[in-house]
């Protein structure tokens, strides 16, 4: 298969397997994919930022010269490498043929393959003493992963917290030295049209720089239900999963994670994490090494023009109900399939990629009211949201969330 949504096979980029679903799964206790967002009682907003050597750059209007922002943004970057033997994104066959679209992104597995060696990706280092920041997958299975900073020094590293629903992991060093740290930016304020750069290890090749602009935010390109990508058509090629995207002040705004392309390498088609989401998630990895969420139990899929008018909404919002899991919070509060949620918790429900992420952050425990629509008439309904469970092994690659 030659089309894929991912930065390479064995020392790149590429993706969290899961089927592509009509609908998105909210805290199913079998459910996968991309479909962690963090309990609203662990986001600390007025946190200080995390301490950085960066100072806002003069950016002439005429001229852009990234000379200076390459300086200061090159030693927090390093090249990671590691001997992984757990199943990865090649070892998924794509159902849809030869010109199937997506490329692996979802998938069957085929047989067995040997361990791979010197698996590799990018990270960046954002304390002091050795925390560092890139993708779930760079490290995912890995026996030993090995660290290899700006100066050719090489540690090795240790998963201190990773979420596969999001593609995130944080790593520790003993550097034995204080390290150049680097400074979390605002991803909600980069604008479409923004330059931005991008610094990684593309095929191995060291601290690298590419620039170019932010194409899009807010993507959903079919990962699962947390989809909420900065696009941009910065050059990213396989090595660099799992490193900065970076404005004009020099602060991280994203973490790139994965490319669209048909060859394996890149056509300006590029997926970054936002890294307000990722600065949410830091303090449960770092503490607990995993992220804990809420669950409503439901599956959902989007209001269509047909099901809206069906249904006597006014305009298109709320997320139709799909399925709910026999005792899950959403059945003990009476829903019903062919429901349409749209309000949470005092919020509107605008479409159904937004209902994920609220109920994800929501504390567990915590009793909450659901506008519901049925049968053209509005109920209020309470339900108590429970944590949602860790996949099993054997449904990891099925269900979105």
């Amino acid at each position: 298969m030659n089309g894929k949504f991912a930065a390479g096979k064995k020392t790149g980029i590429h993706f969290l397997a899961g089927f592509a679903l009509a609908c998105l799964f909210l805290g199913l206790g079998v459910s996968q994919g991309l479909d962690r967002v963090i309990r609203g009682d662990f986001i600390n907003w007025s946190s200080e930022p995390v301490k950085s050597d960066f100072r806002p750059l003069a950016v002439s209007q005429s001229f852009l010269d990234f000379v200076p922002l390459a300086k200061k943004v090159g030693p927090v970057v390093v090249n990671i490498s590691s001997t992984q033997t757990k199943r990865r994104m090649e070892d998924f066959v794509n159902p849809f043929g030869e010109q199937g679209p997506g490329g692996q992104f979802f998938g069957t597995p085929r047989p067995p393959r040997p361990p791979r060696q010197g698996s590799l990706g990018s990270g960046f280092v954002i304390s002091r003493d050795g925390l560092i920041l890139t993708s779930n997958h760079v490290v995912d299975g890995a026996e030993k992963i090995a660290v290899k900073l700006s100066d050719g020094s090489e540690f090795e590293g240790k998963v201190v917290g990773r979420d596969d629903r999001t593609d995130i992991a944080v790593l520790k060093i003993d550097a034995k030295k204080s390290l150049p740290t680097a400074r979390l930016g605002n991803s909600e304020q980069i604008q479409v049209g923004e330059w931005v750069i991008a610094v990684g290890n593309p095929f191995g090749l060291d601290n690298t720089v590419t620039s170019g602009i932010v194409s899009a935010k807010g993507r959903h390109i079919g990962a699962g239900p947390y989809d909420n990508f900065i696009q941009t058509d910065v050059p990213i090629n396989p090595g660099s999963s799992g490193g900065p995207l970076i404005d004009l002040r020099g602060e991280v705004i994203g973490i790139n994670t994965a490319i669209l392309s048909q060859s394996g390498g890149n056509i300006g088609i590029g997926f970054a994490m936002p890294i307000n989401l990722v600065k949410e998630l830091l303090p449960q990895l770092q503490e607990k090494g995993k992220v804990t969420r809420g669950s409503l139990g439901v599956a959902i899929q989007r209001v269509t023009p047909q099901i809206a008018d069906a249904l006597g909404l006014q305009k298109l919002h709320g997320a139709l109900v799909a399925d709910v899991s026999a005792s899950a919070p959403a059945d003990l509060a009476g829903v019903r399939v062919g429901d349409v949620i749209t309000g949470f918790d005092g919020n509107t429900i605008e479409d159904a990629n937004a209902l994920p992420l609220i109920v994800a952050r929501t504390p567990i425990g915590k009793k909450v009211q659901l506008k519901i629509l049925r049968e053209k008439k509005e109920f209020m309904l309470t339900a108590t949201i429970t944590e949602l469970k860790e996949p099993g092994p054997s449904r990891a690659r099925e269900e979105s969330g």
